[in-house]
């Protein structure tokens, strides 16, 4: 049986809406801790070429290890089972369980499922692995950024509707450690407070894999993993907000107590409900067309943001400013990813020479600094205290600071390295990210020559800049353009998700926007489409 929210109930046990409309969502929690059997769909991930690893999650009526066969098929009836292997699970990982079956052949659609051992049988997945060769068409939709409270998952159920993706990528943020009190009534979409567990900040292992277990229950994020196989990498709130190797914006070691047992506890139950390896980081050859890589750039190597709120409380803040934008700002020992992984990406593009490089990241790698019209443009209502801190960023701004130190021009060594590295193995360069909520552009430059371009892809739900905004938001991303030379493209009012197609000559990038995130539809308001060409580096449309 699997657990999961439906359009209208919860499948689990026949409740109906009174059953969602329990204090603190008491009648779910109970569903998600007493569910037995496959209580989570299926999903697949790092495909190859002839391998593809399976998930699934199996609680069985008695404590004990179990045991797991899987099976991978020709048709979804399984009249020609191909491939196949067995796998334990316990309490200790949650009941999950993974799998890597070998044996496969290139670009070939599979169908699979796990058997438990009393012969009830898991939902039917669909998986494609990688091709092999010349490949003339590879589509891969991209996604971040899913705040379960502020809106229904319906690019998800857009994506999945589609019979031209092979692959998902999600660069992130794909569930929030934020607790119920963390989000404004007026931002939590209609039935959604029943359905985010526990209803407190997670902290310990427990905390986490509730969250997910909460989470993967949503129907439309079940069937996007049961469709298609899906490279994922953590950004930031899959452990706390703004973290790094050494702590988080949302961590305070005296009332939350150590960070290295919440890093753990982060990390191990991502691994334990997510469809990935245990590799840090990863490439994946699509044919000769293109490689993928996955990265990792929060919690094993990232340094410490640098702080710029001691300049402005400096007697002489602009004269703060140029001093902390001359030294700490410009640190070559700051760090997102780590030598050890800037080391292998440079030689790996280097490997891959005549392929597109797609590299997907949790944050936006494009010069942003603050337009100096930006406080003209905010609603009446935003507070005192955000106004201040726009301001600030526009102070920053002249002095040639950007508006977010969390991202990667807040480590502006760390992002030459990178981008110099690409230009040294002659690469085409294209960053896939997320983690800002809105859409945008990049032609991104390094020593005044293109070093590639940038999707940064909006959010499936979570609030953007238009929270803050009341201008029109074409006015709005006009500026953002008009202040920044990198941006080529924004949208800062709308959600949904990326399509990206590679082909030989060209990679074309696809955002989607969905009419509406507080109400079930798949319903698009329009998309926008940007293009860039082999060996030009730049945006062509």
């Amino acid at each position: 049986m699997v657990l999961r929210i439906d359009r209208r109930r919860l499948v689990m046990g026949g409740l109906g809406l009174s059953g969602l409309m329990l204090p603190a969502g008491q009648a779910l929690a109970r569903q998600l801790t007493t569910a037995t059997g496959f209580t989570h769909n299926v999903a697949s991930g790092e495909p190859g070429p002839d391998s593809m690893l399976l998930w699934t999650r199996y609680v069985p009526m008695s404590d004990g290890v179990t045991r797991l066969e899987a099976e991978v098929a020709l048709d979804p009836d399984f009249a020609k089972v191909v491939a196949g292997g067995v796998v334990r699970t316990g309490a200790y990982r949650d009941w999950t369980a993974k799998i890597t079956v070998d044996g496969l052949k290139p670009a070939t659609v599979y169908w699979y499922r796990f058997i438990a051992p009393n012969g009830e049988r898991s939902p039917v997945g669909r998986t494609k692995t990688l091709p092999e060769g010349k490949v003339d068409r590879f589509n891969l939709a991209v996604f971040s950024c899913s705040n379960l409270p502020q809106g229904l998952f319906n690019a998800y159920a857009h994506a999945a509707a589609r019979k031209d993706v092979d692959l998902w990528l999600h660069t992130g943020d794909y569930i929030y450690e934020y607790g119920v009190a963390s989000t404004r009534e007026a931002d939590w979409a209609p039935g959604r407070k029943e359905q985010l567990l526990p209803v407190t900040e997670i902290l310990a292992i427990a905390d986490y894999r509730l969250r997910y277990a909460s989470y993967r229950a949503d129907p439309d994020l079940q069937r996007l993993h049961q469709l298609a196989p899906m490279v994922a990498l953590w950004d930031d709130h899959e452990s706390a907000n703004d973290s790094y190797e050494a702590g988080a914006q949302n961590h305070q070691p005296d009332k939350e107590g150590d960070w290295n047992i919440r890093r753990a506890a982060a990390m191990q139950v991502y691994r334990e409900w997510m469809p990935v390896s245990d590799e840090p980081w990863k490439s994946y050859d699509i044919g000769t067309l293109a490689t993928l890589y996955r990265t990792e750039s929060r919690l094993l190597a990232r340094t410490k943001p640098a702080d710029l709120g001691a300049a402005f409380r400096a007697a002489d803040p602009d004269a703060a400013l140029k001093a902390f934008r001359d030294g700490v700002w410009k640190d070559p020992a700051a760090t997102m990813m780590g030598s050890t992984q800037e080391s292998w990406l440079a030689h790996q593009m280097k490997a891959t020479k005549g392929a597109w490089q797609l590299v997907g990241m949790g944050t936006i790698l494009g010069r942003t600094v603050m337009p100096k019209d930006a406080v003209d443009w905010l609603r009446p209502e935003v507070g005192e205290k955000k106004v201040a801190g726009y301001k600030n960023n526009i102070r920053a701004a002249a002095q040639g600071m950007p508006m977010w130190m969390d991202r990667w021009d807040g480590y502006p060594a760390a992002r030459s390295r990178l981008l110099k590295s690409a230009q040294a193995a002659d690469a085409d360069l294209v960053m896939l990210s997320g983690d800002s909520h809105n859409a945008w552009a990049y032609g991104l430059m390094e020593d005044g020559q293109p070093a590639g371009v940038e999707f940064a892809g909006q959010a499936v739900t979570s609030n953007g800049l238009e929270g803050d905004m009341g201008a029109d938001p074409k006015v709005v991303a006009q500026g953002f353009m008009a202040a920044n030379p990198e941006l080529k493209w924004a949208d800062t009012s709308q959600r949904g998700y990326m399509m990206i197609q590679v082909t030989p000559q060209r990679v074309t990038g696809e955002w989607l926007f969905l009419q509406t995130i507080k109400a079930r539809s798949t319903a698009l308001s329009g998309s926008h489409r940007m293009s860039v060409e082999r060996g030009r580096r730049v945006f062509t449309a």
